[in-house]
């Protein structure tokens, strides 16, 4: 019997979690070691699985299945294709970093306060959140998905109500109030899609009579199980609706920026980085696969969502007087421009969201861990607070710069492939949205650059005047994430080579092709 890599991957963070929360309470920085190593562990079974695929072999790899709950056919089941195996990859990558990140976010209170932060149980849920996503990606049976993707609302529900942002302008009871606010709205929203979801996934077990992914897709392709229309489009709604929540798109969209503005930086990043895009992977794993034909009936009003969201969220983006929330209504933006990638139902608007889900989830961690290191020096989050941050802390401004011209998609760096990608792939198809969809590429360079010239720029701030610049923990947190969006920038094949085997498959699936460029004919 083959070493089971992706239970390991996926049980190793958890069983850290345990281990980092029974740490006894006094070994603060024995937790946080503990936990920083085990994300290290965790990213080399990453990086081991990344090399173990094949993308140029079965569509699911490195298979597990084993009996679990007989009598309703549920079963454990894992596998990997390329889309997975690259999200697995950005989850694992990222860990590290937002653990390094919020080195000292779960730290006593002020000197004097009487209220103790507990150290341990801070870093043991992020390290079981990375093990509930990484399942998700690994799960090939709908009910097994479904657990995870569910289990994972606990601990993202104590993050953002326990451990929320320090820099408040109303003080910190005010801030416990919002914190508490923005956690209960989290819970809710996801809390609905799941439910709406777990009707569906009964459903589905009714209509095909087990709970295989592979199984079910298999015999829709071989005609052994046909669904009405109407069953199908019911069931893709179901699923959909819980995706479109956690991705978040439009109009569902209103919990991520509370979540984010209340979390810590690296709690935000955890959102909106690698849980969220348990979303919008979802969507190209089962709404495509389980319901081809329901998803070409829906991609007309899908699509339209996706462009509201990208010029919506790029709008209040532009107004935001909160660095965090800005981050947060940019991200609702670029998931817009990765839903319409995955629904243009072109192998060029697929491979482009499938890299923007890497490039994304790199660049906004780049951008708001920098962000969340300016904050803690100055003590708020209010943009109008800053000024001529660049002439006292050169450094941080730079990075700060380079992670928002990656937010804007600037030639050079990982996000503009993805972007032109979901573009080209939109205007073959779609040639309306496709232009209307540019309008957020204008959006996103304002609200970038208003930013960096309000905060970086200008007269220097007497509140900044002396403001230290990044420390060498800090560096080794923002310098590998800047290195990656220069070198996926200038270099995504060994991205795009992993995905796009997976990115056809999914195309066959709903049978589709390519349109073929009109040219016209020489006279």
């Amino acid at each position: 019997m083959s070493f089971p890599l992706l239970t390991a991957t996926a049980a190793l963070p958890a069983i850290g979690a345990i281990a980092t929360a029974a740490v006894p309470a006094a070994q603060r920085t024995a937790a946080k070691w503990l936990a920083l190593l085990v994300s290290l562990a965790t990213l080399g079974l990453a990086i081991t699985t990344l090399v173990r695929f094949d993308p140029d072999g079965a569509r699911y790899q490195l298979t597990e299945s084993h009996a679990w709950i007989a009598e309703f056919g549920v079963r454990y089941e894992l596998g990997v294709d390329g889309i997975a195996v690259a999200l697995i990859a950005l989850t694992a990558l990222l860990i590290p970093f937002i653990i390094l990140a919020g080195w000292h976010d779960a730290d006593p209170l002020e000197t004097g306060s009487r209220r103790w932060r507990p150290t341990q149980g801070f870093f043991a849920l992020i390290l079981a959140v990375e093990a509930m996503v990484i399942l998700s990606f690994e799960a090939t049976d709908v009910f097994l998905f479904y657990i995870f993707f569910e289990a994972m609302l606990i601990p993202m529900y104590f993050l953002i109500g326990g451990f929320g942002d320090r820099a408040h302008e109303h003080g910190e009871k005010v801030a416990s109030t919002q914190r508490s606010y923005a956690a209960v709205k989290f819970l809710l929203y996801n809390l609905v899609g799941g439910l709406i979801m777990l009707a569906a996934v009964i459903g589905l077990y009714v209509v095909a009579g087990n709970f295989s992914l592979q199984e079910i897709a298999e015999a829709r392709a071989n005609g052994s199980l046909d669904m009405a229309t109407n069953t199908e489009r019911w069931l893709f709604l179901g699923f959909f609706f819980a995706f479109a929540v956690k991705a978040p798109l439009w109009p569902l969209h209103t919990w991520l920026p509370n979540a984010m503005g209340e979390a810590t930086a690296p709690v935000a990043v955890l959102i909106t980085a690698v849980v969220d895009k348990v979303g919008t992977f979802a969507m190209l794993r089962f709404c495509l696969q389980l319901f081809p034909e329901a998803s070409k009936w829906a991609t007309p009003v899908i699509l339209v969502l996706a462009l509201i969201s990208i010029i919506y969220g790029a709008l209040l983006a532009v107004g935001q007087r909160d660095i965090k929330r800005l981050v947060a209504y940019a991200s609702i933006s670029h998931f817009g421009f990765i839903i319409m990638g995955i629904f243009a139902m072109t192998s060029q608007g697929q491979s482009g969201a499938t890299l923007y889900m890497v490039n994304h989830g790199i660049s906004t961690a780049a951008l708001m861990l920098v962000a969340g290191f300016l904050i803690s020096r100055r003590g708020s989050r209010l943009i109008a607070d800053y000024g001529g941050v660049q002439k006292v802390a050169p450094v941080l401004a730079g990075t700060f710069l380079i992670g928002g011209l990656a937010t804007l998609s600037l030639p050079g760096l990982a996000p503009f492939v993805s972007e032109f990608l979901v573009l080209v792939g939109t205007f073959a198809r779609y040639p309306v949205i496709g232009i209307i969809a540019t309008f957020g590429i204008v959006l996103a360079a304002l609200y970038t650059l208003v930013l960096y010239q309000r905060t970086m720029t200008g007269p220097v701030k007497a509140e900044v005047a002396a403001m230290p610049d990044l420390r060498v923990r800090e560096l080794v947190v923002v310098a590998p994430l800047v290195a990656l969006l220069i070198f996926l920038g200038v270099y995504p094949k060994p991205v795009t080579d992993i995905v796009n085997p997976a990115v056809k498959q999914t195309m066959s699936d709903v049978e589709q092709k390519d349109p073929q460029p009109e040219v016209e004919a020489a006279k």
